[in-house]
């Protein structure tokens, strides 16, 4: 079992054991306002903020939405002003087109930042979210100081491929069912275009491609976050995203699956602080 894989790099503490299964909600319920939307080239772009200081973009996966950030946004806050963005046609974003690709989606967020006046930020990404910075750091990196990749991927294996072609709001586990059903605002007509967006991704060969010679662009200090048991991406993925670009570190979590920064036994937010404070 791969636990840390840092070699000359110093490395955050970490236990070795499989973690019990005590898991914080994908989405909580809403308890703070909804935030602020801006429009930029025909869609509705949402964003939340949260503390001050520097900028902490914060992206959410494939059919969730801000929400999924809030188990972490109180300590987070404390030392960063976090920047919470609905991905297009999720949350309270809109998409009129009914397509999605990471490399679109990378260029909203480029989009609201210039809105915002923010040239430099750091960033942290969930599967399509770390899919989104991806794009965001390998076609301006000069934007990005640092970075956290969570359950991120280069392409899209067999394996995910198979799941996202069958995906369907009955082949969902009932926790990602509740997340759907929490983040769509819009409700089930959303939910039904996430869903036919994430079954065309299974076919898109273009939209995640990158290359060793791509990643060798990135500039962010990277930290690669993974689960040991991700069933979408297995671990031969983020090792080839370590080995690839230049200035990253590699967080493999024992015991967890594509959703292990969302179990409570993982300390995701501190070892997150103590990454972004290190000096660039």
């Amino acid at each position: 079992m791969i636990q840390w894989q840092l070699h000359h790099r110093r490395a955050p503490a970490c236990s070795t054991n499989v973690k019990p299964t005590t898991m914080t909600t994908y989405a909580p319920k809403r308890t703070t306002g909804p935030g602020q939307t801006i429009q930029l080239n025909q869609l509705d772009i949402h964003y939340e903020e949260y503390g001050t200081g520097q900028p902490l973009v914060l992206l959410h996966g494939f059919g969730g939405c801000s929400q999924n950030w809030h188990p972490f946004i109180d300590q987070l806050s404390e030392r960063y002003r976090l920047i919470l963005v609905d991905l297009r046609g999720h949350g309270y974003s809109t998409n009129p087109d009914n397509r999605f690709t990471h490399r679109d989606a990378a260029e909203d967020v480029f989009l609201l930042l210039d809105e915002l006046g923010i040239e430099s930020f750091s960033a942290m990404g969930i599967s399509s979210g770390g899919m989104t910075l991806l794009h965001m750091a390998t076609s301006k990196p000069d934007r990005i100081d640092s970075m956290v990749l969570i359950s991120t991927t280069t392409h899209f294996p067999d394996q995910a491929r198979a799941i996202m072609r069958r995906a369907s709001i009955g082949t969902l586990p009932r926790d990602v069912q509740e997340m759907y059903r929490e983040c769509a605002k819009r409700g089930d007509e959303q939910i039904r275009q996430l869903l036919s967006q994430f079954n065309a991704l299974a076919e898109n060969d273009d939209d995640m491609n990158f290359t060793k010679e791509s990643l060798s662009t990135i500039t962010a200090r990277t930290l690669i976050v993974h689960g040991d048991r991700d069933n979408f991406f297995p671990v031969e993925i983020p090792l080839d995203l370590y080995r690839s670009i230049p200035n990253s570190e590699l967080w493999i979590i024992p015991g967890s699956d594509h959703s292990a920064i969302f179990d409570a036994a993982t300390p995701f937010a501190s070892t997150a602080l103590r990454f972004l404070d290190r000096p660039h």
